[in-house]
């Protein structure tokens, strides 16, 4: 059997790689994964083990767009070192494996076309609905073995540059698997944190607006807790909030306040997205200050509703892109507590709101079925190989 190695980086796009790589092992490959980006995932199931130099830096990968900062925070802690060990790791890549697959952005290809192994790139991070892949990206994967990216919009404008790129289907899609919650009744809201160190203060601002919100409704929160993250410190902020926390089968915590419950989940997101086994849907709305949480909740045709110092208009980089990928999908409201109530408030008396909102992040994001169709491609390209 063949081994192959998969690059990524970034939480997310590790989650990406392992549910490609279950595809890929289907298919008689030996999928191995490198998270260029801190430790990888805490779980990585059967699909495949870690390999590689790996160390978390402070920024938790968060270095694009001439955030200088955290670059000189991720260099002080020995950036370049790491750097230095994860290519000297690729150029004796070609002695094991068959072929490299990139699971991320430009950087992440150019690193694993550093193996000098055939080369496929998932790209997950752009879109022309937020930003074409420039001149330089473009050169760089023409004549890679296979390129795939999230949308055909996006695989059009490549084609158009010369790169042979397809859009078989969103990976992301394929990942909201998972069994429902146990012993919830629907809807209830989910809120999504994030993966890096900021989501502990996330959880903290999200979980105190969601007892707000849910205060008199009969609705339940569940937040969702990244393998990346201490449950016991979110457990310790909700006590200092005045929660009663406690213990509960099947899931991280059980939090009281009042009429109000949260409870923490450590499972797969796609069990809290989908639509419940006991009938209606499952998530009303997902509050989320996540990555690829947030797109995969817009893609389950989940309302998302994500919070910025200043609201809308004086978004970060990194929610801008996602409120130009989801489009209406997603509501960007200002990171204040009463103004964040108001406007949740709001939105779930707007049901032709929310039914808009659903129907945007369903087109915006596409439909599963990537998975199967990239490993198709990786293993019938590889299988006139030694």
């Amino acid at each position: 059997m063949k081994r192959v190695l998969m690059v990524s980086n970034g939480h997310g796009e590790d989650a990406i790689a392992l549910r490609l790589a279950r595809e890929l092992r289907a298919r008689d490959l030996l999928p191995e994964l490198f998270p260029l980006v801190g430790q990888g995932p805490s779980e990585v199931f059967d699909s495949a083990p870690l390999v590689g130099p790996r160390a978390a830096m402070p920024s938790g990968g968060i270095v694009a767009f001439g955030n200088v900062a955290n670059l000189a925070r991720d260099l002080r802690a020995g950036l370049a070192a790491l750097v230095g060990a994860q290519l000297r790791f690729l150029r004796e890549a070609s002695k094991r494996y068959a072929a490299a697959i990139s699971v991320g952005d430009a950087y992440c290809c150019a690193m694993a076309r550093a193996s000098r192994l055939p080369t496929f790139f998932v790209g997950t991070a752009k879109s022309v609905r937020v930003a074409p892949y420039g001149l330089f990206e473009a050169c760089m994967l023409r004549g890679i073995a296979g390129v795939y990216v999230r949308d055909q919009p996006t695989a059009q404008s490549l084609r158009a540059r010369g790169v042979a790129a397809a859009a078989p289907g969103n990976v992301m899609m394929d990942m909201l698997e998972g069994t429902p919650p146990p012993g919830m009744t629907p809807p209830w809201i989910v809120l999504l944190p994030g993966s890096r160190e900021a989501a502990y203060d996330d959880a903290r601002f999200l979980t105190r607006v969601a007892r707000r919100l849910c205060a008199g409704r009969d609705l339940p929160a569940l937040l969702s807790i990244a393998g990346t993250i201490d449950r016991n410190r979110v457990v310790a902020s909700l006590k200092n909030d005045g929660w009663s926390v406690g213990a509960r089968d099947g899931y991280a915590f059980d939090a009281r306040d009042g009429d109000v419950r949260l409870v923490g989940w450590r499972g797969r997101i796609g069990a809290l997205l989908r639509p419940s086994a006991l009938g209606g849907a499952g998530a009303l709305l997902a509050l989320g200050q996540a990555g690829t949480a947030n797109e995969q909740a817009a893609g389950a045709g989940v309302p998302v509703v994500a919070f910025e110092p200043g609201g809308a208009h004086r978004t970060g980089w990194y929610r801008m892109r996602q409120q130009r990928l989801l489009g209406d999908a997603l509501m960007v409201v200002e990171k204040d507590e009463a103004r964040a109530l108001a406007e949740l408030r709001r939105l779930l008396d707007d049901e032709p709101r929310r039914r808009h909102m659903e129907a945007i992040g369903r087109e915006r994001m596409g439909g599963p079925g990537g998975a199967a169709a990239i490993a198709d491609g990786v293993a019938t390209a590889l299988a006139g190989r030694p």
